[in-house]
């Protein structure tokens, strides 16, 4: 059997058969932080943000995922876990969710599921550890300029303009990507928008100037399955 498969393949060929598809409307909430595990997410389509709210109540978006990914946001094999974050739709989706029990056997039985395991938790992490040196290393602006980076790579489009984001965006919403406030972001964004590194229109994000991004950042040319924002 091809040992490069995805995990994400194996699934769908394993699953898509045995449950229903089910169509979830935008903004509904999946699962939130410290509920006991349920399910393991496959989304089909729509896209999905996995976070946590701050007990002062300011919200911080880990990641955005949309169609061919999976959530597993939980210590796998544990008696019991719990999530460690919430995640909640942000368009219209269509998921499968397989019971976390279901999940943890077919892996342990199946060793190339194993392997696409091992292989997909290897990628995250070094996305995990890439995300984290950003923010720590370039500080704030640093931050914001990597995410428009990851942005790009995730759901760049190629335009006459530059390439267009293809995800409607609030500066909100990428002020909780970065954990920084509405008004930091805004600032910066218009100093971006000044040197026409990016424009922004009904929502959505062009970057101009790509180049500019990653040498503020020092950036280092990852390939697009770690440089993204899944």
């Amino acid at each position: 059997m091809d040992r490069n498969i995805s995990l994400y393949s194996l699934m769908i060929q394993s699953f898509i058969d045995k449950e229903t598809i089910q169509k979830i409307k935008a903004d509904t909430i999946l699962f939130q932080e410290d509920e006991n595990v349920q399910n393991v997410y496959i989304i089909l389509s729509g896209t999905v943000s996995v976070g946590r709210v701050h007990m002062k109540g300011k919200e911080f978006i880990l990641k955005i995922l949309n169609g061919e990914e999976m959530i597993i946001e939980y210590e796998l094999f544990k008696h019991t876990p719990r999530y460690h974050f919430s995640a909640k739709t942000l368009t219209d989706c269509e998921v499968l969710m397989i019971k976390r029990e279901q999940f943890e056997e077919f892996v342990l039985d199946d060793k190339t599921a194993m392997n696409a395991l091992v292989n997909w938790l290897s990628t995250r992490y070094l996305k995990a550890q890439m995300k984290c040196q950003d923010l720590i290393m370039n500080g704030k602006k640093g931050g914001l300029y990597s995410i428009l980076i990851r942005l790009c790579n995730s759901y760049g489009v190629m335009t006459d303009e530059g390439i267009l984001i293809d995800l409607p965006l609030t500066h909100q919403e990428l002020a909780n990507l970065t954990f920084g406030t509405r008004e930091v972001i805004q600032r910066m964004l218009k100093d971006l928008r000044e040197k026409d590194v990016i424009a922004y229109d009904q929502l959505k994000f062009t970057v101009k100037n790509l180049s500019y991004l990653k040498r503020e950042v020092d950036c280092q040319n990852c390939s697009f399955e770690i440089c993204g924002l899944n």
